[in-house]
């Protein structure tokens, strides 16, 4: 009897830490597609201040990813790659082409609330985590699933841990809580304004809080996307960072 309730237990949580990673999956691949272009804003607030900035995206499955800022004036021009493993950034007032060090992933990017990883996604929540459903909950009306992402012992990543909910009808990551290495909750991202781009439904917005930063938030707000466009592994290269038009 031990044995076959071992067995049990054993068959039930290996199918529902599977349950989870398809979960993950499924949501991944739905913001992602195959290929994207996205245009955005991004604004920063502070108790004193605020500023925005204008972004596009492009990006080729999980590897390659080029983001151009376009405003403000001082920040123009501005450009991150994602190659693979690999992450650069061009100035162009200094006209110079900076690698970034996986130290520089936990650091603010361009001074908002995301961090580097954030943006870019250097980590992967598929293979560097291993996930495991912890419950259902309900966010704008629609019910989700709880899950929790703990990183792998050999994993280089930002976060000590992180919970996730995804809505059951259409996997879209609807809020995610962000814990340090001591496990600590540091930010905090919701969704919301769930819209149509094209076929693909998604959150129009996303506010990014920093949990004990009182008035701070970076509140990210798409514009357009267009999905499956055609690029190749060749465009995301360190000779185009300087060649990427507004």
């Amino acid at each position: 009897m031990k044995k076959l309730i071992y067995c049990l237990l054993l068959i039930f949580g290996t199918s529902h830490a599977q349950d989870a990673y398809e979960i993950i999956k499924r949501s991944d691949e739905h913001v992602r597609g195959k290929s994207n272009k996205a245009e955005m804003s991004i604004e920063v607030q502070r108790p004193k201040w605020s500023r925005t900035m204008e972004i596009k995206v492009w990006s080729l499955g999980t590897e390659y990813t080029f983001i151009l800022i376009q405003a403000p004036s001082r920040d123009k021009g501005t450009v991150f790659l994602k190659r693979e493993k690999e992450i650069w950034n061009w100035q162009p007032k200094i006209e110079k082409i900076i690698k970034l060090p996986p130290s520089m992933m936990m650091q603010s990017w361009m001074g908002s609330d995301l961090t580097n990883d954030d943006l870019v996604k250097e980590s992967s929540i598929l293979s560097d985590y291993t996930h495991k459903v912890i419950g259902d909950t309900t966010l704008l009306n629609r019910a989700c699933y709880g899950i929790e992402l703990t990183p792998k012992p050999e994993a280089a990543v930002v976060w000590g841990k992180i919970k996730t909910f995804i809505d059951k009808q259409d996997y879209l990551q609807l809020a995610s809580e962000f814990y340090d290495e001591d496990g600590y909750l540091i930010n905090k991202m919701e969704a919301s304004d769930i819209k149509y781009f094209g076929a693909k439904i998604l959150p129009a917005t996303l506010v990014m809080t920093p949990v004990e930063e009182e008035g701070q938030k970076t509140i990210l707000r798409y514009k357009s996307i267009e999905y499956n466009i055609d690029i190749e592994e060749s465009f995301f290269s360190k000779q185009n960072m300087k060649r990427l038009r507004l």
